[in-house]
């Protein structure tokens, strides 16, 4: 039995996959390379979210949240258990991250805790930024808990 990296993934991905096309070209460019690597690659690893995903696709325009709740379908969500939490409160603690980004701490730490082996994301401010990789890693390292590789779908693409 083959067994498949563990991917978690963030909800900007999700939003990316279901937006209609954009017209900003860097915007319209990460939604074409979700979409590819969707279609190419993620038959390749065990997808997960987790509830905070699920809640997220659940907001703003109800066709846009239908289309993100449709792709969430069969894949499993992993819970907020108290190790996340307990590593949550660090994350944010030892980050420059503003209050609003507080989700953005729970993301990294439910893939740490379940062992995912990377987080796929689009938020290159608060999660996938070289500038705070080696304190997210440390972070997560002092909790006992080894740090997925976060990284965009473009960071797979072989083309």
């Amino acid at each position: 039995m083959i067994v498949k990296p563990k991917i978690y993934i963030e909800t900007s991905v999700i939003s990316y996959l279901a937006a209609c096309p954009s017209r900003d070209l860097v915007i319209a460019a990460h939604q074409q390379i979700t979409h590819d690597w969707w279609r190419k690659h993620r038959g390749d690893f065990d997808l997960y979210v987790s509830e905070i995903v699920e809640q997220e696709a659940r907001g703003g325009d109800q066709d846009a949240a239908k289309r993100r709740l449709e792709i969430l379908e069969g894949i499993p969500s992993l819970n907020l258990t108290e190790e996340v939490y307990s590593l949550a409160r660090p994350l944010t603690e030892n980050m420059p991250l503003p209050e609003t980004a507080t989700v953005d701490a729970f993301h990294i730490a439910v893939a740490a805790v379940n062992g995912s082996d990377y987080l796929l994301t689009w938020n290159c401010k608060h999660i996938a930024n070289a500038t705070l990789r080696g304190r997210i890693e440390d972070v997560c390292r002092k909790a006992g808990f080894e740090p997925p590789i976060i990284c965009t779908p473009d960071e797979f693409m072989e083309e």
